[in-house]
């Protein structure tokens, strides 16, 4: 059984997506931070950066957008790998494709100017101080075909395999009147549509792209022009297309949008839409929220007994595996098979985590160490396989000699992790502070370096806890030093400080010394 929860508050929507029971994928969207990409803004050109051929644009979103020359030319493979197809069907316009050839070899400085007001698309999410990655190549998504305003590509994606139905998309969207200039690409979808289905929403994209071009010429200032589909609508048409057998959700207004969304779609496809009306939470009741709280953890325990630590750095994640608690057998196959098979749980238990922590980037997986390549190839194998069920796009290299299998996935917005939490403010996100000795350390340079200024007048402030370790290791020792130099010291505590700061006054002038 394959079901979607809703789980509504009034500033975040969480999607879980459950197989059979189990937590399978999971987003959550909060008001402040909701998704951007397919969004089509009125932007304006704030800076161009020539040496690497890009510009920062303004589209009322906070962080200026990012725009590369590639993104403004007309770019076919870009779109190739975006809707994961190829261009089969002859253009209609060919001279446009021969056109960017020529353009390639431009400066973006004779694309755009300061100021110059631009319409663009997010293709990717804005991530912490990154703004959101933009292109001029826009593309208007439905439900079964996507509208390509400035490009003449009419082509069917590659997932539809059955090669009659290719052929029968292939001749009906090069029959589509179409104005000049414009391409069509059939989705996976497309297969159970009607001639008829297919026709009403090619106009309806086209209405769209007028609306938007309308809004452009109307509006003087950066701006949103067209909003893709929010989370509520997203979750029902996945529903509906991977023929889920549920969607239920907490909140009532939600629950009559989704069964007016639903009703357009009823003979495709017999989906429950339901309401959750029980006293227990909904994400409690089907133990998501436990799952959540486990997905924020850097330790993730394995059945066998074994163990993944998640660490990132600003490069990449890190994921180490380890044996931990599992029992190794006295012979050396048992103990290769025992290790196989944490590294195997661990393939299935990784693919998931990096579904339900959304990481994106360059992603290192440290497994236990096997000597037998065929082991190593069944574990390489078995990660792929948990990878191919990933909605984002992955790619995977082989495993080194020391058991390291790099990957990239797909990053199209903030990580779980990246969402929920903040960076500590005492020690800014490294995850440590300098230990009380070192402290004490601090504070008896300090005073030495301030008695060789003529500073003989002095009072120490630090947080309580350091106070209370002076007491008991340094603070006679730091006194008799001081007396000893013809200066007086006293000690005063503020608990506000940090654990790691500590301050110096002069009694005599009240004054906070500089060191």
């Amino acid at each position: 059984m394959e079901e979607i929860l809703l789980n509504i508050e009034s500033k975040e929507i969480r999607y879980a997506h459950l197989r059979h029971g189990q937590l399978h994928d999971l987003i959550v969207e909060r008001k402040k931070s909701r998704q951007l990409t397919g969004n089509v803004y009125r932007g304006k050109v704030t800076n161009i950066l020539h040496n690497i051929q890009s510009a920062f644009i303004d589209i009322n979103e906070g962080e200026n957008g990012f725009i590369h020359i590639s993104d403004i030319l007309e770019n076919t493979q870009k779109f190739q790998e975006m809707f994961d197809m190829d261009f089969e069907v002859v253009e209609t316009q060919p001279t446009r494709t021969n056109k960017s050839k020529k353009e390639k070899d431009q400066d973006i400085s004779q694309l755009l100017k300061n100021d110059q007001p631009v319409l663009v698309q997010v293709v990717k999410e804005p991530i912490g101080t990154k703004g959101a990655r933009l292109t001029s190549n826009v593309s208007i998504a439905g439900r079964y075909l996507v509208l390509l305003p400035n490009s003449p590509h009419r082509g069917v994606s590659r997932k539809i395999e059955d090669r009659s139905a290719r052929e029968r998309l292939k001749k009906l969207i090069r029959s589509f009147e179409m104005p000049m200039d414009m391409g069509l690409i059939c989705r996976t979808a497309c297969v159970n549509a009607t001639t008829e289905m297919l026709v009403d929403e090619a106009t309806d994209l086209l209405r769209t792209w007028q609306s938007i071009v309308d809004n452009f010429e109307k509006s003087s200032r950066p701006t949103l022009l067209y909003a893709e589909s929010d989370l509520i609508k997203r979750a029902v048409m996945t529903a509906i297309d991977k023929k889920f057998d549920r969607i239920l959700m907490d909140d009532y207004a939600t629950y009559q949008t989704c069964k007016k969304l639903y009703e357009k779609y009823r003979n495709e496809h017999l989906l429950k839409v339901e309401m959750y009306r029980d006293k227990t939470p909904i994400f409690e009741r089907f133990n998501i929220e436990k799952e959540i709280e486990r997905a924020l953890k850097r330790k993730i325990w394995l059945p066998s007994g074994g163990y993944l630590f998640f660490d990132r750095t600003e490069a990449m994640t890190t994921i180490d595996v380890n044996s931990g608690r599992s029992s190794h057998q006295s012979s050396s196959n048992d103990v290769e098979e025992a290790l196989v098979r944490i590294n195997m749980e661990a393939s299935e238990e990784i693919a998931r985590q990096l579904r339900l922590r959304n990481i994106g980037g360059l992603i290192i997986c440290d497994f236990i160490d096997m000597r037998s390549r065929k082991n190593q190839r069944r574990v390489l194998d078995r990660i792929k396989e948990a990878m191919k069920e990933d909605s984002a796009k992955c790619t995977i290299l082989g495993m080194s000699e020391f058991g390291l299998v790099e990957m990239t996935r797909q990053r199209n917005r903030e990580s779980l992790v990246q969402t929920v939490f903040v960076s500590c403010p005492y020690c800014t996100g490294s995850g440590t502070i300098k230990n009380f000795e070192s402290i004490s350390l601090e504070i008896e340079r300090a005073l030495k370096k301030l008695i060789n200024q003529q500073q003989f007048a002095l009072e120490l402030i630090c947080h309580p806890e350091i106070d209370h370790y002076l007491h008991h290791q340094d603070k006679d020792y730091l006194r008799k030093y001081a007396e000893k130099n013809q200066a007086q010291l006293v000690f005063s505590t503020n608990d506000g400080l940090h654990l790691n700061d500590f301050h110096f006054y002069s009694t005599t002038s009240g004054n906070r010394l500089e060191m």
